[in-house]
């Protein structure tokens, strides 16, 4: 996607998230019908996300389904500049 490199089902602490892209420390989830039982714990995992230093965007599977372009672009625009938070000591690559 527009050269940027995501790792899927990355392990981040905690958390298994469902993309990772190292570069701009983003998150992007996607949210299937499950998600609407565990909305909570969603806001919950993603607050502590955010306080590691990652950006978390979120889809919908209806969104991915019929808007594809337009996810993959906000996708794209998310990424700026950014330092990534370490994963040093977690288990995890660069």
């Amino acid at each position: 996607l527009s050269g940027l490199h995501f790792r899927r089902q990355q392990i981040i602490d905690k958390f298994i998230v469902d993309f990772y892209c190292h570069q701009h420390a983003l998150i992007v989830e996607l949210d299937g019908g499950i998600h609407d039982l565990q909305k909570e714990s969603d806001v919950e995992r993603e607050a502590y996300l955010i306080a590691r230093g990652f950006r978390v965007i979120r889809f919908t599977n209806q969104q991915i389904f019929k808007d594809l372009p337009t996810v993959l672009k906000q996708i794209v625009e998310s990424c700026s500049p950014f330092t990534p938070p370490s994963l040093e000591g977690r288990g995890q690559g660069g």
